[in-house]
């Protein structure tokens, strides 16, 4: 395809700009060949039109695709080209914070000017041993590289470093330097590598300054050489030095400094002494150093006078120059003359010159610079003979720090030998990268054309070749008038129009320019001879020789060693050569020749040699840039970058490889990443011709690509036309996707929408049809209603006429008889005036006169109500006051109730009185009124009866009277009721609200009172979580830190055996009859001492051993009888102290119930007096029991010491007999007080106290006590006052209430009293009734206890007579506790003596503890000596003697005949069954064919019999042994996993074996009772328990160890590299580094491969019989490795970190949680391990867009610190075009939120982390009788007993 048909619309171009060297712009149409102008809108909005050269017609550079920007190497780019390069160095260094990239074989380093966690030790165990191009760029990846090239080829490396001053150079190789540092090591106690890495800080002490552009720059080139030995460990190193810039010392330019050594002098002047490092050079020579520096300042510090032109002096007693005098210890007058005067010799005489102050000043200046040179050559090879090593070096890398191209608006002759020198390096660059370049063409088979690339070998011949610039320099200065100008002359006249490198300034004849690979440079002749011919008198020189001071004259030595000599220049830097190590021997004149060698001359000799060493090395590149001149972190400068890029090589090495073939893909690559290219019918089984044949198809000039053996080759832009080929295919393909969806989107929609239309249609329809229907119903309706309507207004029109009719005639009748009625009743009413006046006039004065009375009454109540209201105030403002309202108020609720009915029921019956009077009224009126009827009709008829009439009007009168007062009497009778009523509702809503108050405020605490408790609890739970975390995770580190120092104790252990075998073998002949002992055997003898024995060393005091004499045998059997005797009794009282302690517990806790009493303060105040006194005198006792014990055991003249009825042995059996009854009568008080705590258990419960009225009937009926009576009737009374005083309103003044209530509580009083008196009566007599019951059955139990107990052994006599004694005192306890139930005081003082009594025996159940403990101790101790006398004893016997010893006869327990799981073996077979049974042993076979665990059972049953025995040292001797060949097995074979896994499954159940047989009562609870049997009897193994424990950890690490080195291989191609998900991952196009990996395809690992390691390792740990507990903690820590490792190589590797990368790792992950699940370890731990790789696979996947992708990465990135998340996000790359990068700000934004983030700023996991092991115990439920021994062990020896 031709270049020009990618110039097509939307492609995007660089093209040239002044400010950022390229911009950025795209095509706004295509491009036709023939087109001048091209249309191009840039990336900031402006549309422009760009004009191609009409010469060249060079379209601008195309821009690689987005999924190409960022790579790792430059020449994975497809179009390679200089913005290109830039760009990406751009992005990498901008945006995503990576500081490294490849570019082909030069690793580009940019300074951040910043620090960057990347250099830290775990990123260095990160690199060591991958391969370049898996790992990102990184410093250690080319330290790497060289590492391992040396060791794989055997060919010596070398690391070039260079850049400008302050772009990081000397950082670079401090870097390298420690790499090796720390991966190789030392091959040697001096610590090689840490004296390397100390040689820097001295270095830069006299060779760094401070400059304009760096504030610590190196002001010397320098080659570290760092020796190996074949082993490839450091030895030793070597430095060379090259141009030291001495004119420093005399002159700085403005703004700079002198070397950092004067000022760090300067700053220490006033220290009594200055402390350095010392590498190399002793304290003296120290001193010396700083007189000579201080010499060198005060030496600049002298001046001159002139005496005329050509003659200057030096004022007397100059006092700078005195100084330096006396500094250097040289005489004053000669130096001060020889300052002011030279020697001129010529063939004949001598003559002595003064010169003039200037020449003085010049020459002073050129002697400080030369002392100071001289000085620093020395530090050199000081600091050079400390490196230097005795061992034979095998190889070397060497590390050069050197200066980069340089070019100033001034340059002299100090840039012309720097610029000469990058020539000469970039030379060798150019021809190493053909090279490789060829190499890989050749071995790929493809035909290759010579590349044309620049050589810059005339540019060296114009420089170094004869009558070269260099040549006529030399010539120059050695012309008596030779000057600057003539030399310049010269130039021009040899190489000016002759060589085209060379130039000519137009307007200065005093300068030349050369054409340097990099640049045209001008250099200005001034100052060219000077500098080259570096004048120093000679006189001066040998006034300094001539030195008292004895390190000044080594200085100036002629025939000094130096490694790197160097030659000086007047005012410039000082190149250095290499001088032979031994000192020619020649004339005076040759010596003085040689020393006169120019300074260009010397640097031309001392390059050449240096580019030597690099041709016979294999180099390896870095280039350092600076990004800005202002030192800014994460600035970039493009103009600055790109004049370095130029300078350096890096776009040299671009050109060479666009020029071939730069692209380079396998052909699984280009298959995986352009299958989408191909069709089905294209796709062939063998991979390489299916690749062929596209290839053919898409790119039809053959001449774009070629095919190699693995490889295919791609010219410049082909891969960018393949990816835009295959862009285009997958938008074709999303494009028809979308295509389909969005149509079918739309149809749904479509239908979904007319089947809504149709579904309104028929809704609507509907609704029309029901809306007639309404309107034809609606119509009916109306015609119905109007019919009724009508009917209805006529009727009712005829009703009203008809009504008002009637009402007219009413009211007319009525008008005329009321008329009538007036009259008549006005006559009566006035005599009814008259009378009521007059009433009404003596019933105001009534009124009057009791209104009056009422008030006076009223003003009294009121004042005693107030009173009496302050008083209940004072009350109510109390709490108890409240909660005794709160209590009655129901009550008074209840009472008012019925009040309130009572007085309901007394209005109804009034109601009813005043009903049944009106009813009277009623008849009566009637009656009158037809009276008055007939009066009025028959009122013409009775006019002659008038009398009669007025009569009966006068009773009429009377009547009525009596009826208005009747009425009067019932409307006061109702208002009364009213009133009473009203207050009636007044007071229940009064007391309602009141009610309701209280509630409220009964609720209001109630839930405070909640919410408080719920608070503090949710508070104590918080506090006990994390005081519970924080206690496990001290317990982790404190058992991390142990096991860790454990692991540094094996280490140290392994390398004391090491060094001791090695000085085994130096020594070749052994001395005669000795014989070596294990180094691990002695060591851990002296660490297995019991502790028990020093404890009896502590007590028992030093003695000098007796003298063996002959003396009785000791009853041995009897011994162990009472031994055993011990051990029972004490098992008896461990458990009996641990039910004690139990019961206490529930005593203490129902004591923290009740409230603290003085009393108990009291008593426990006595307790404590009394507990004094009682040790005490216990203290005493056991001291003189102790003291005649061994006062009876130290007699020394008694021959039967030790002899049955001996002193020593009475007082033995006499105090073990003491200790047992002692113990009994123990037991017999523990078992009392546990029956008096069962009772006392329920004495103390607490009572509550209830509200309810019945309640507190049931309670008083309960009552024995006339104190708790009494109590409870105040609280009554108090309440029912409080009850009277609410309710005093009811009447008049209240006090029928009260007289009420106080008889209703004197009732309940006299009542409760007389009920109490009556149960206090039958309970004495029931108990009187009870204990003569109780005595009979006593008295007969008695007898029958006694008739039982005579026909008992006498052992079993005693055992009855303590079961009943313990029953009596029991029965006793229960008894008094029922007694003491009525009364509180003698009850609680009867607790406290319980208590008293219960502490005391706990004290001396402690004591007869220590007792026993000591007692213990003492047996040991006797039964040992005892043994030393039996033997001492029956070596003095003779046979006849022992024949004729009487034999005292010995009970011999008969015992019974099977096996009691022990094994027996002679003490000289121990190393046998060592043999056999460990270092021999195959785990294999026994895991297979055999029980699990059968060596540890077996080592048990041995250590028991052991300790049947009672023969410590057989205990000690095995178990040391068998620790000691455990760890020579572990030695031997510790890289075998089988080995290890079977070991520590075998030391784990001899550890379980030693616990569960130990008879400790926590490790017994899981025994049979045939295995308790089987305990240990004699011996306490805890220390030995202690050991083994130790011994598991260590090869539980061990361990952890063999499997990491077994899985890390497998882990990062396993789950990072490995497709498991074919087809998700796509393939991008990969650089250089990738192709030329350092180690050949060894074979790749899958996730099956990890799992199916995963499953061996797990059932090897199965067949072992592991314990589940402890292989769910190795399952963890292999998680925890496949995470640590996984998630370390995706922090470092950015082709990892892609969406689908993620998927990946998710599913790998989503495998290892299947394998989990099928082997049932959810549960270990090991899933939450791989937290933070799921999670950095999710944060792949996740959006990263907005503020809310933020915030949920945030909270979802729990596991992952913070410069975690910014790595991954970071390193975010997309492999195809359609994701997105992620921006800058976004991740700004997450670093902002997760600024207050507490985490540890480490980046990487620490992947040598080993979790601390625990090992739970795990008793087995195998009985040690039922094994059998296998005949394939070959432990016939041994025997079952």
């Amino acid at each position: 395809m031709a270049a020009s048909e990618l110039y097509t619309k939307f492609a995007r171009v660089w093209i040239p700009d002044p400010e950022e060297v390229w911009k950025s712009a795209e095509l706004l149409k295509d491009y036709k060949p023939g087109d001048k102008v091209l249309l191009l809108h840039l990336e900031e909005g402006k549309d422009l039109e760009y004009h191609l050269d009409p010469k060249t017609k060079e379209l601008p550079h195309l821009r690689n695709p987005d999924i190409l920007v960022g790579e790792n190497d430059l020449t994975a780019l497809s179009y390679l080209h200089e913005p290109a390069v830039l760009h990406n160095l751009r992005v990498r260094f901008i945006d995503s914070k990576l500081i490294y990239t490849y570019c082909g074989i030069v690793l580009v380093a940019i300074n951040p000017y910043e620090q960057l966690p990347i250099y830290g030790e775990d990123i260095i165990n990160a690199y060591s041993g991958q391969n370049m191009g898996d790992m990102d760029p990184h410093i250690f990846a080319v330290a790497e590289e060289a590492y391992k090239q040396m060791a794989r080829d055997e060919r010596n490396q070398s690391i070039i470093v260079s850049g400008e001053s302050g772009a990081g150079k000397t950082v670079s190789a401090k870097y390298a330097m420690r790499y090796f540092a720390t991966v190789s090591g030392s091959a040697s106690e001096a610590n090689v590598e840490e004296k390397v890495l100390a040689s820097n800080p001295i270095m830069e002490s006299i060779g760094n300054a401070k400059t304009t552009r760096n504030d610590n720059s190196s002001r010397f080139g320098k080659y570290i050489e760092i020796g190996f030995d074949k082993r490839y460990r450091i030895i030793g190193a070597n430095m060379r030095t090259y141009l030291l810039e001495k004119s420093r010392v005399v002159f700085q330019a403005e703004e700079e400094r002198n070397y950092h050594i004067f000022y760090q002098l300067c700053a220490s002047a006033k220290l009594p002494e200055f402390k350095m490092l010392r590498l190399g050079i002793s304290e003296s020579h120290q001193m010396g150093i700083f007189r000579i520096l201080a010499g060198i300042l005060h030496l600049g510090n002298v001046g001159f006078t002139s005496r005329d032109a050509d003659s200057c002096t030096i004022p007397p007693k100059h006092e700078p120059l005195c100084i330096f005098c006396e500094l250097m210890g040289v005489d004053y007058e000669e130096m001060c003359h020889w300052l002011c005067h030279r020697k001129l010799a010529t063939a004949t005489e001598t003559y002595i010159k003064p010169i003039s102050k200037l020449q003085a000043t010049n020459a002073r200046d050129a002697l400080a610079k030369h002392i100071y040179a001289k000085l620093f050559n020395w530090i050199v090879d000081n600091v050079n003979q400390a490196l230097h090593s005795a061992v034979k070096q095998h190889s070397f890398i060497g590390v050069l720090d050197i200066y980069g191209f340089e070019t100033f608006e001034i340059n002299s002759f100090e840039q012309f030998c720097i610029n000469y020198a990058n020539e000469k390096l970039q030379q060798q660059f150019n021809m190493h990268v053909f090279k490789l370049e060829q190499e890989e063409y050749m071995k790929e088979q493809i035909p290759w054309t010579l590349i044309d690339f620049y050589d810059n070998q005339p540019c060296i011949n114009l420089i170094e070749s004869k009558l070269g610039i260099l040549d006529l320099l030399d010539e120059e200065c050695k012309m008596p008038k030779g000057t600057d100008d003539t030399w310049a002359q010269k130039l021009y006249n040899t190489h000016l129009n002759k060589c085209a490198l060379f130039e000519k300034p137009r307007l200065s004849n005093k300068a030349f320019i050369i054409q340097h690979f990099a640049d045209k440079v001008e250099y200005q002749c001034e100052g060219f001879l000077e500098k080259n011919k570096d004048t120093v008198f000679e006189e001066q020189i040998k006034v300094l020789k001539s030195s008292k001071f004895k390190m000044l004259p080594e200085l100036f030595q002629d025939d000094e060693k130096a490694i790197s000599p160097t030659s000086a220049t007047s005012s410039g830097r000082t190149p250095l050569t290499r001088t032979p190590a031994k000192p020619t021997k020649g004339r005076p004149g040759q010596m003085a020749k040689e020393h006169k060698k120019t300074v260009g001359h010397q640097f031309r000799n001392s390059l050449h040699l240096l580019m030597e060493t690099l041709n016979a090395t294999t180099p390896h590149y870095v280039r350092c840039i600076k990004p800005n001149d202002f030192k800014f972190p994460f600035t970039f400068d493009e103009k600055r970058a790109v004049q370095q890029l130029r300078a350096c090589g890096v776009l040299e090495t671009i050109r060479i490889s666009a020029a071939g073939f730069p692209s380079r893909w396998t052909y699984q690559e280009f298959f995986s990443r352009y299958r989408v290219l191909m069709k089905q019918k294209d796709v062939l089984s063998d991979r390489k011709q299916t690749c062929k044949n596209v290839l053919e198809k898409l790119i039809l000039d053959k001449d774009k690509y070629q095919f190699g053996k693995t490889k295919i080759f791609f010219r410049a832009g082909q891969v960018a036309y393949l990816e835009k080929l295959r862009a285009d295919k997958l938008r074709a393909a999303c494009i028809r996707i979308q295509k389909t969806i969005r149509g079918w989107l739309l149809r749904k929609k479509y239908l979904r929408m007319r089947k809504a239309a149709i579904t309104m249609q028929r809704y609507v329809r509907g609704y029309q049809a029901r809306c007639y229907a309404k309107f034809l119903r609606r119509t009916k309706a109306a015609t119905i209603i109007q019919k009724y309507w009508r009917m209805y207004v006529v009727r009712r029109r005829y009703k009203i006429r008809r009504a008002a009719t009637i009402v007219l005639q009413s009211y007319l009748r009525g008008f005329l008889a009321r008329n009538r009625y007036r009259k008549i009743l006005r006559e009566h009413k006035a005599v009814i005036i008259q009378k009521r006046v007059r009433g009404w006039l003596a019933r105001t004065h009534y009124k009057r006169s009791m209104h009056a009375i009422i008030y006076l009454q009223c003003c009294f109540r009121r004042m005693m109500a107030k009173r009496e209201l302050k008083k209940l105030k004072i009350e109510a403002r109390s709490v108890e006051r409240y909660k005794k309202l709160h209590i009655g108020m129901e009550n008074k609720i209840m009472q008012l109730q019925r009040k309130v009915d009572e007085q309901n029921k007394d209005y109804k019956c009034l109601v009813e009185k005043l009903t049944n009077l009106e009813g009277i009224y009623n008849s009566e009126t009637e009656k009158l009124r037809s009276d008055l009827e007939r009066l009025q009709l028959s009122e013409e008829e009775a006019k002659v009866a008038t009398g009669r009439v007025l009569s009966l009007q006068e009773e009429i009168a009377k009547l009525r009277k009596d009826l208005e007062q009747t009425r009067s009497e019932k409307k006061c009778i109702e208002e009364h009721a009213d009133r009473y009523k009203q207050e009636t509702e007044q007071l229940v809503s009064n007391l309602k609200e009141e009610n309701t108050l209280l509630k409220q405020e009964k609720e209001a605490l109630n839930h405070r009172i909640v919410q408080q408790a719920k608070e503090m609890t949710e508070t104590m739970e918080k506090k006990l979580v994390e005081e519970t975390k924080q206690l496990e995770l001290d317990l982790n580190d404190e058992r991390l830190r142990y096991q860790n120092l454990l692991n540094e104790f094996s280490r140290l252990e392994e390398r004391y055996d090491d060094l001791k075998e090695e000085m085994t073998l130096m020594v070749h002949v052994p001395k005669p009859g000795h014989k070596r002992t294990d180094s691990t055997h002695s060591s851990n003898e002296s660490e297995y001492i019991f502790s028990s024995e020093i404890a009896e060393m502590e007590d028992i005091p030093s003695r000098t051993e007796e003298p063996s004499e002959k003396k009785v045998p000791l009853d041995m059997s009897l011994f162990l009888k009472l031994q055993k005797r011990v051990t029972e009794l004490e098992q008896e009282k461990q458990v009996m102290q641990d039910e004690l302690d139990r019961k206490e517990e529930q005593v203490l806790r129902s004591k923290a119930k009740e409230e603290e009493r003085p009393q108990i303060r009291g008593a426990e105040l006595e307790y404590e007096s009394l507990k004094r006194q009682e040790l005490e005198s216990e203290n005493k006792k056991l001291k003189n029991e102790l003291n005649e014990l061994r006062k009876a055991l130290s007699e020394k003249s008694a021959p039967e010491v030790t002899a049955p009825g001996a002193p020593a042995y009475r007082v033995l059996m006499e105090q073990l007999t003491s200790v047992s009854e002692e113990l009994d009568v123990r037991k017999e008080e523990v078992l009392i007080l546990r029956s008096q705590l069962v009772s006392q258990k329920e004495a103390i419960q607490p009572k509550n106290t209830m509200t309810d009225s019945t309640i507190l009937l049931e309670d008083v009926q309960k009552m024995k006590d006339k104190g708790e009576i009494a109590q409870a009737y105040i609280g009554l009374k108090e309440t029912n006052r409080s009850s009277a005083l609410d309710y005093h309103e009811l009447n008049e003044d209240g006090e029928l209430w009260l007289v009420y209530e106080g008889l209703k509580q004197a009732n309940r009083l006299l009542e409760s009293q007389l009920q109490s008196q009556k149960r206090s009566h039958e309970n004495e007599a029931e108990a009187l009734r009870g204990e003569i019951q109780s005595l009979k059955e006593e008295n007969n139990r008695q007898q029958q206890l006694l008739a039982q107990n005579l026909q008992l052994p006498p052992e079993a006599r005693i055992e009855a007579s303590l079961q009943h004694e313990i029953t009596r005192l029991t029965n006793e306890n229960l008894y008094f506790e029922e007694l003491y139930a009525d009364d509180p005081k003698k009850y609680q003082s009867y607790r406290i003596s319980l208590y008293k009594r219960m502490i005391d025996l706990m004290e001396q159940l402690e004591k007869q503890d220590k007792t026993v403990r000591k007692l213990k101790k003492q047996l040991k101790v006797f039964a040992k000596k005892i043994g030393e006398l039996e033997v001492g004893q029956m070596e003095n016997i003779s046979p006849g003697q022992i024949i004729d010893e009487p034999i005292r006869p010995v009970n011999i327990p008969r015992k019974e005949k099977d096996f009691q799981g022990m094994l027996e073996y002679k003490k000289e077979d121990e190393q046998k069954l060592v043999k056999n049974l460990i270092l021999e042993l195959k785990p294999r076979g026994v895991a297979v064919n055999l029980i699990p665990g059968l060596p540890a059972y077996i080592l048990f049953m041995c250590v028991r019999h052991a300790d049947y025995l009672n023969d410590d040292q057989k205990v000690r001797s095995l178990l040391t042994s068998t620790i000691n060949s455990i760890k020579k097995v572990l030695k031997k074979r510790g890289d075998d996993f089988e080995t290890v896994s079977f070991w520590l499954s075998n030391t784990c159940r001899f550890l379980h074996c030693l616990k569960q047989y130990s008879g400790e009562e926590g490790f017994m609870k899981h025994n049979t009772s045939r295995q308790n049997e089987h305990c240990l009897t004699n011996f306490d193994l805890a220390e030995y328990r202690q050991v083994l424990s130790d011994l598991a950890i260590q090869i539980y690490q061990q361990l952890v160890r063999v499997l990491e080195n077994i899985l890390q291989p497998m882990i990062v191609s396993g789950m990072l590299e490995h497709e498991t998900i074919q087809g998700v991952s796509g393939v991008k196009p990969t650089g250089l580094r990738k192709r030329t990996s350092s180690i050949a395809d060894e074979g790749t690992y899958t996730l099956d491969s990890i799992l199916r390691q995963l499953n061996s390792f797990h059932s090897v740990m199965c067949q072992h019989g592991m314990d589940p507990e402890l292989i769910k903690q190795v399952v963890k820590q292999m998680f925890y490795i496949i995470g640590a490792i996984t998630l370390n190589n995706l922090l470092l590797r950015k082709d990892m970190c892609s969406w689908s990368k993620g998927m990946q790792i998710r599913y790998n992950v989503s495998q290892l949680e299947e394998w989990l699940r099928d082997k049932n370890l959810m549960n270990s731990g090991a899933k939450e391990t791989l937290e933070p790789l799921i999670q950095a696979a999710q944060l792949l996947q996740v959006k990263k867009k907005t503020d809310d992708d933020a915030e949920a990465i945030c909270s979802m990135c729990n596991a992952l610190t913070t410069a975690q998340i910014v790595k991954v996000l970071n390193l975010y790359t997309p492999v195809n075009e359609f994701e997105e990068r992620v921006s800058v700000s976004f991740i700004r934004t997450i670093q902002m939120r997760l600024r207050d983030r507490k985490d540890s700023p480490q980046l990487l996991m620490d992947a040598k982390h080993i979790f601390p092991v625990t090992f739970p115990f795990n008793p087995s439920s195998l009985a040690l009788e039922t094994i059998q021994i296998p005949a394939s062990l070959g432990l016939g020896f041994i025997s079952r007993v």
